[in-house]
């Protein structure tokens, strides 16, 4: 299957993060705590959840 998404789901808040933090969660689709967001599986996706792993969980 040539068509591989990831889910992501915002598990934090983001009250007192990074300006590039919060831009990062906002290109990532999520937008309030437990927001679930499905997007293609690329290396520029997982760059970004490495980025907030702290504030996102990958679901399945």
């Amino acid at each position: 299957m040539s068509n591989q998404t990831v889910k992501i789901q915002l598990i934090k808040s983001l009250i007192g993060t990074r300006e590039s933090h919060r831009a990062t969660i906002r290109g990532l689709g999520l937008k309030r705590v437990n927001s679930i967001s499905e997007l293609q599986d690329t290396p520029a996706v997982r760059g970004m959840i490495n980025k907030v792993s702290y504030l996102v969980k990958v679901v399945n």
